[in-house]
């Protein structure tokens, strides 16, 4: 399956939630998608399907493709501490969503293009790998090449979310994975419970 690229609107619409970000389409209809998004009766979903729309949200949140999504919850399942808090510490460790959540780039989907494209480096490396996992320490930056991009300047000007993980210098333009955020410190709206159910079913 390849990765969605399609309207973030109706995903969002999908989960009840602008999971992408500010969404002014999904304020206008934050109901769900379909000629019956509407109607107030809608059939009381199974614990399955309400596991399962969990697990879609994380996915959908983070970009991650399903083979991607299991190989971490693999992962998690074999560190120590709590499984569905691991997850998300792993996908919140990933290249592209630190990018993101830099304010490099207004989206995860940006960000991984970002990557992909070579305008972000590692430790002073380029990495165009949007997986790859940071360690507590490492630093990322934009290359050198590409700090006047005006997408990456726009971008980093709107930004004004502050992450106590992560620390930002815009004049090097240059950020430190400072630490692995705790759960409190992870602003998805994610139970990540509901993901480990449904994957040890």
């Amino acid at each position: 399956m390849a990765r969605y690229t399609g309207p973030k609107t109706r995903i969002a619409r999908k989960f009840g939630e602008a999971i992408f970000g500010d969404d002014k389409a999904f304020e206008r209809r934050s109901y769900p998608p379909g000629q019956h998004g509407m109607a107030k009766k809608r059939g009381k979903k199974s614990e399955y399907a309400i596991q399962l729309m969990e697990k879609q949200k994380a996915k959908y949140s983070y970009g991650i493709l399903e083979k991607q999504f299991r190989g971490l919850f693999k992962k998690a399942s074999a560190t120590k501490g709590v499984t569905g808090e691991v997850l998300l510490q792993l996908c919140e460790a990933r290249l592209d969503n630190v990018v993101f959540r830099m304010g490099i780039a207004p989206s995860r989907r940006g960000a991984r293009q970002l990557v992909s494209h070579r305008h972000v480096t590692v430790n002073g490396d380029v990495v165009n790998i949007a997986s790859y996992h940071l360690k507590p320490g490492d630093k990322v930056g934009v290359r050198e090449k590409s700090k006047s991009l005006e997408a990456i300047e726009r971008s980093l000007s709107n930004s004004s979310h502050v992450y106590e993980w992560i620390t930002w210098n815009n004049d090097v333009k240059e950020g430190t994975f400072v630490s692995v955020p705790a759960r409190l410190q992870i602003p998805e709206n994610i139970k990540e419970q509901l993901i480990v159910e449904l994957y040890n079913k």
